[in-house]
């Protein structure tokens, strides 16, 4: 990101940011010692919570670190700015982010958000991109019912299309965002770090691993303990990096691309962990059953698919379209939770700008509602 002209620049900045991180640093740290705790506690409690971290790594971390790191690899190798070539766009910029937001992953949602919040894009760009993306479950999606996918993706790259366009012909919401605030929230790093290296080392296996599992192929007999180590050490490694930044969401431009993979990664698998450790322990502690609910109604089933894509995160997106293969609930369902659901995109919009993150959430239920239920009530058979 870089300032404006009435924005002073990163190293006039330098004594604000030790003001504003130091403290911000040590509730990190707290963060990671809560972590720590439930990762080390003993019995069920402990098992769950290091089994989900090694699932939010491998299923969704991984993802996001070899998108990321494909984005800005190609940026820097072809000394192309994704969120400048999105500013120059004009009438294709939100075709470009629902393009960018239809990537598989949520790699390339993050990237609109970033765009945003540097001003390189408008309103409409943001709610095209999250309403495109169906995040880390279209890989799931893709690896299980290639025929549902074909049907999927494009549909929400279309509808993506069509309501950022209306969103900003209608000029609804912010115009562009406030970069005076973003630039100071992305300082400079400079060198690549041995930190940023080692998260990549591990985010390769963790890859495969992600990969494999999505290809249903079971590694768990000969490599259960190699994945687990795997898991845990991205996710060391990752709170290593977010508990010692002095970035809170998004990376400088002029940073290295594997610098900018580790520092976002991170700080997304961060949120990512909290929303799997928090939906688990509900359903494990609280006794809430989606299967059961799910098949206990039947015109409310794509409306519950739709709020259940309100959450961010892409845990219970990637439940959704599992109750989905598995039959549980109809392609109606589906595809409302695909339009509806922002994935792991969602994390920094909140972080970065609360109030555009909800009105883009709200203004992407609007078509969730009116495709499902089209679905629901004049292809009930589709795809199902």
């Amino acid at each position: 990101m870089h300032p404006t002209s009435s924005t002073p620049d990163f190293e006039s900045l330098s004594t604000l940011q030790k003001d504003r991180f130091g403290p911000f640093r040590l509730k990190r740290l707290a963060v990671v010692l809560i972590y720590l705790s439930l990762a080390a506690a003993p019995g069920s409690l402990g098992e769950m919570t290091r089994g989900l971290m090694v699932d939010a790594y491998v299923q969704v971390a991984a993802f996001v670190a070899a998108t990321l790191l494909l984005f800005y690899g190609a940026e820097r190798l072809f000394n192309f700015d994704i969120g400048e070539s999105l500013r120059k766009a004009r009438g294709f910029q939100v075709p470009l982010a629902s393009i960018l937001g239809a990537t598989p992953g949520c790699g390339g949602a993050v990237v609109v958000v970033a765009a945003y919040s540097s001003g390189n894009v408008g309103f409409g760009a943001v709610v095209a991109a999250l309403t495109a993306t169906m995040g880390d479950a279209a890989f799931l999606l893709i690896a299980t019912r290639p025929d549902a996918a074909l049907v999927v993706l494009p549909l929400s790259l279309a509808v993506g299309v069509t309501t950022g366009w209306i969103i900003d012909a209608l000029k609804i919401g912010e115009t562009q965002a406030n970069t005076s605030a973003q630039c100071e929230l992305a300082p400079l790093i400079g060198r690549t770090r041995p930190k940023d290296i080692l998260y990549l080392l591990v985010a390769v296996p963790g890859l495969v691993i992600g990969v494999s599992q999505l290809a249903q192929i079971d590694l768990v007999a000969t490599y259960g303990d190699f994945m687990i180590w795997v898991g845990l050490a991205g996710i060391a490694a990752g709170l290593l990096i977010w508990s010692t930044s002095t970035v809170q969401a998004m990376t400088n431009a002029k940073d290295s691309p594997i610098t900018r993979m580790a520092e976002e990664t991170s700080f997304i698998a961060v949120w990512v962990i909290g929303a799997y450790l928090a939906f688990d322990y509900v359903v494990a502690y609280a006794g809430l059953d989606l299967k059961t609910m799910f098949n206990s109604i039947a015109v409310l089933l794509p409306l519950v698919a739709i709020v259940i894509g309100f959450i961010p995160g892409c845990g219970p997106q990637v439940l959704v379209t599992t109750l989905y293969i598995n039959g549980l609930i109809p392609f109606s369902a589906l595809m409302g939770n695909a339009i509806s659901n922002d994935g792991d995109a969602l994390f920094p919009a909140i972080a970065l700008n609360p109030k555009v993150a909800m009105l883009a959430t709200l203004y992407s239920a609007i078509p969730a509602v009116l495709v499902a239920y089209g679905f629901y009530f004049f292809a009930p058979g589709f795809m199902n």
